[in-house]
């Protein structure tokens, strides 16, 4: 794995643009870090980079929010089971052929296609975080 290593909300989002570049129709990436890490700011900067102009925010109370039927940013916090996550009908985005991106994805562990790309975000400081990828 490697690391990058941002200064900004400003950074964490550039690099994002740019990790969009890497990224293939049907990739499930996996956004791990703690509240405040810099979840949102990373799926901004990756929905710039994949020509998406809806704004982007955190689908906290919708579970799944979609841009431009391109991204599909999944925010798992609230669900409480594998079961739950199968009855909102999350898992059937995963075979959609579009890009994928989740938060706090340990609760649908078992639910999750092999192979996921995995992005750790960590505070290292007051605005300094480190990406591993």
């Amino acid at each position: 794995m490697a690391e990058f290593f941002s200064h900004s909300e400003k950074q964490t989002a550039a690099f994002a643009e740019e990790y969009a570049k890497t990224l293939c129709a049907g990739d499930v990436l996996l956004l791990h870090g703690e509240m405040g890490a810099g979840k949102t700011a990373f799926v901004k900067g990756l929905a710039r980079g994949l020509h998406i102009t809806e704004e982007v925010t955190s689908p906290t109370y919708a579970y799944l929010n979609d841009y431009a039927g391109k991204l599909y940013h999944y925010d798992c916090y609230r669900i409480s089971s594998e079961e739950q996550a199968e009855q909102l009908g999350l898992c059937d985005y995963f075979d959609a052929g579009k890009i994928c991106v989740l938060e706090w994805s340990e609760k649908i562990a078992g639910l999750l296609p092999p192979n996921c790309k995995q992005i750790v975000i960590e505070k290292t400081g007051e605005e300094e975080r480190k990406i591993t990828f």
